[in-house]
């Protein structure tokens, strides 16, 4: 398998042989043993051989058939296949039986057929490729390789030249969009049979101004045409049958004659729309009929070109989304090289498309959303909000689609000139600067009112909304109880974040801004480099963390009193600084104390037991369960102040006595072994008493192990986000000096399980009344700011 793995220059690993990227070694042997991995080396192991007992044959006449040459080389044994060369037939692959007959053939002096003398040679050998079924034969042209993008690009005379020629690489060529056109015409004319009066209707990347070659080919099939006309003829043949007259014939052999597409439910229809794919289109195989599916399709292929697709029978949304994502590019000529550029970026980082280590991925669509919120927040406007579409909307541009008010004009050139005139390349720069530090999980991205709505103002204004929040919210501009961004997670989220800080870094450099004169690479070559950041970053002051707000953690009660609290921020910093304080100190044990006090050389009791001072309270306070000592390193906000604000913070100085972050799963499964009981759900596995064990049998295991001295020393300084509607809490760790590596595993241990243990914690307090737990939280947070 080491032949297989390669390192890639800016972290992370890369496996050749299935053009997966890895973002550390266990999720590497994740994959190694996985059964994407093991099926593609066992393919390899099977061309080799055949590669070993087949030869290459030439010489033969034009014309000369498989089974020919396959009768020829019968008479020295078996023969297991004859591949001839399709285009010009002059040579052929015979792949024989065995080894034997390989070495009988090779041994024979001369061969002969038809006259003509054989050439014959043992078979190249070849490096295994694998190529995923949806690319085989699925472009007309040739395939982009890194290397012809990267000369292309490189041949460009500045970005914005480059940008727009990323789109004329990618985009469909003139025979690819004849083709889709066809097959529409074709299912069209087929279903037109069994479906009256229905109507085929591309939609997706195929015609939303950002198709790429090898694309699949996303149709709707309206039936409501269909439903009238069933509806139309069904009347006469129950007259019919009232007066005694015999069945029409014709309705009989129907396909609608057993189906009432009016009350039918979705998996019928889908049945019914799969087995006309089957039986009735030409070329269409693999049909497969998916109703378990967010929006219910039947997925199909189609065989000479390869195509993927599916059809849909109730998304009529998607046909809305796709003339917005139309108009918008008729809007502003820029979109289209911007959203190419950043979809192929994103790409390249594992984003979007093949996924890292499993984690869900940016889907294109809700990186498009993003980009076009992007250009909708600058100054000035490069495109308008929604809302301000709808006003321009005429009589004929009123829809209402599912209740959803979809409406906009369907001419671009009604909108009042652009006056936005920034270059792509300063757009691209601006876009990395802009997200590398934005609140995805404290704010509902709206392309509809064309800003980021806070999320405490978005659940108190839409308690009845269903939109799904999570790491990431962007909110589809028509459908606003989705949430297409729903699937990221926080993992993702923080990467993308950190790839656009990445992103940011780079643009400011005169090797983007510059075409280089010695050939090196420049530009979007360099940005396009895969790679693997760190998932946390150093900064100037130390290791940075991100506690996002996560408000589905508490009790609608909670949820809501919180959202109204007029210290919103403040109440909130409160509860996480609560939970840092109890996750350092009860589950992970640590010792703590002020940066300036007593040295660190006891271990935390059992029980703790010691009054500790709450920062900012006159009084000592009872501090159950360990020895911690927060102390308030920098500027504090005074108590009348109305929120925090930027540079405010809540120190720990702290240090760890023993390994406690590694090998948990293992004495998580052994408390299992020893009678506690089975967690039912993930979130029961990693509840705070389950942890609390899991860290004090690490403590038994170890014993008197440890030295006189901890094993590791550090500070953490939580502040509040940067603007005043940033609801993160920024956690900046700082080592002590020569903490070396061991430091690094620990805080990237704690960049998964912080976030998760503070946000069991908020969910955990809130449980026993609401009120009483602001208050709580208030308190700390006016001590702490005081």
């Amino acid at each position: 398998m080491e032949q297989d793995v390669e390192s890639l220059p800016r972290g992370g690993f890369r496996c050749r042989l299935c053009h997966v990227t890895a973002a550390n070694k266990p999720s590497l042997h994740d994959h190694l043993r996985g059964k994407k991995h093991q099926r593609l080396e066992s393919l390899r192991a099977k061309r080799q051989l055949q590669e070993l007992r087949s030869v290459f044959v030439s010489g033969f006449h034009k014309g000369t058939s498989a089974p020919e040459l396959s009768e020829y080389f019968q008479a020295f044994g078996g023969v297991a296949s004859v591949v001839m060369d399709k285009d010009k037939g002059v040579y052929a692959i015979v792949e024989l039986q065995d080894q034997e007959v390989l070495e009988k053939v090779l041994a024979h002096p001369q061969h002969c057929l038809g006259g003509k003398r054989l050439r014959v040679k043992p078979r190249e050998k070849k490096e295994f490729k694998y190529m995923p079924p949806k690319k085989q034969g699925s472009a007309p042209r040739e395939q982009l390789s890194p290397e012809k993008l990267t000369q292309a690009l490189c041949q460009a005379d500045d970005v914005d030249a480059q940008m727009s020629q990323v789109v004329q690489l990618f985009e469909f060529s003139e025979s690819e969009r004849q083709l889709r056109h066809l097959l529409v015409t074709l299912f069209q004319e087929v279903f037109s049979e069994f479906f009256p009066g229905c109507a085929i209707l591309p939609f997706g990347s195929s015609v939303n101004g950002f198709d790429i070659h090898g694309c699949d080919l996303d149709l709707f099939l309206d039936l409501e045409k269909t439903k009238s006309f069933q509806a139309s003829a069904k009347a006469p043949q129950e007259a019919q049958a009232e007066e005694g007259a015999g069945p029409d014939t014709d309705s009989e052999d129907s396909i609608l004659s057993d189906i009432d597409l009016a009350t039918a439910t979705v998996p019928e229809v889908l049945e019914l729309v799969a087995a006309v794919l089957r039986k009735c289109v030409p070329g269409v195989h693999s049909v497969q009929a998916v109703p378990s599916a967010r929006r219910p399709v039947v997925k199909f292929c189609h065989k000479d070109s390869g195509l993927l697709g599916d059809i849909s029978i109730n998304n009529r949304l998607a046909l809305c989304n796709t003339r917005f994502l139309q108009f918008c590019t008729e809007a502003d000529e820029r979109v289209r090289p911007l959203v190419y550029t950043l979809r192929y970026w994103a790409k390249q980082q594992g984003l979007a498309g093949n996924p890292f280590g499993g984690g869900p991925l940016l889907n294109n669509y809700a990186l498009t959303l993003l980009v076009l919120f992007f250009l909708q927040t600058r100054c000035p406007p490069a495109l308008p909000t929604v809302a301000q579409l709808r006003e321009l909307t005429g009589d004929g541009d009123q829809a209402i689609v599912d209740g959803w008010d979809c409406s906009f004009p369907q001419d671009a050139s009604r909108l009042e000139p652009n006056t936005n005139t920034e270059s792509l390349c300063s757009l691209l720069a601006k876009f990395f600067c802009v997200f590398g530090d934005h609140d995805f999980a404290g704010c509902v991205i709206s392309l509809r009112e064309g800003r980021a709505l806070p999320l405490p103002n978005f659940l108190l204004s839409e308690m009845d909304s269903k939109l799904k929040l999570g790491p990431f919210n962007v909110q589809d501009p028509f459908e606003l109880s989705h949430n297409v961004a729903a699937n990221v997670n926080e993992k993702t989220a923080l990467r993308f974040q950190h790839c656009c800080r990445d992103g940011a870094k780079y643009c400011r450099s005169l090797q983007y801004q510059r075409k280089s004169s010695k050939g090196k690479a420049w530009g979007l070559v360099r940005l396009f480099q895969p790679g693997v950041p760190e998932a946390g970053e150093l900064g100037p002051d130390g290791f940075l963390l991100t506690i996002p707000f996560t408000p589905m953690a508490l009790s609608p009660g909670s949820r809501w009193q919180l959202c109204q609290a007029r210290d919103f921020r403040r109440c909130w910093f409160g509860k996480v600084c609560s939970a840092i304080t109890f996750v350092l100190k009860d589950v992970l044990k640590c010792s703590c104390t002020e940066p300036a006090g007593q040295p660190l050389t006891q271990e935390p009791t059992e029980q703790g037991g010691g009054e500790q001072p709450i920062v900012g309270s006159k009084h000592p306070q009872s501090d159950e369960g360990g020895s911690l000592v927060v102390s308030p390193a920098r500027k504090r906000l005074r108590a009348e102040g109305p929120a925090p604000e930027e540079g405010e913070s809540m120190s720990w100085s702290c240090a760890v006595w023993h390994r406690v972050w590694m090998g948990r799963r293992r004495i998580r499964r052994q408390l299992w072994h020893l009678g506690s009981p089975q967690p039912d759900t993930e979130q029961e596995a990693g509840s705070l008493e389950v942890e609390e064990k899991v860290s004090e049998a690490i403590i038994q295991q170890e014993g008197d192990s440890r030295g006189a001295e901890p094993l590791l020393r550090f500070t953490a300084c939580a502040q509040v986000g940067g603007s005043q509607e940033d609801t993160r809490t920024l956690l900046c760790f700082t080592p002590a000096p020569q903490q070396g590596p061991l430091f690094q595993d620990f805080y990237h241990f704690l960049q998964g399980f912080l976030p998760k243990m503070v946000e069991r914690y908020v969910g955990r307090t809130a449980e026993g009344g609401s009120s009483e737990s602001q208050d709580s939280a208030l308190r700390l947070g006016d001590a702490i700011l005081d």
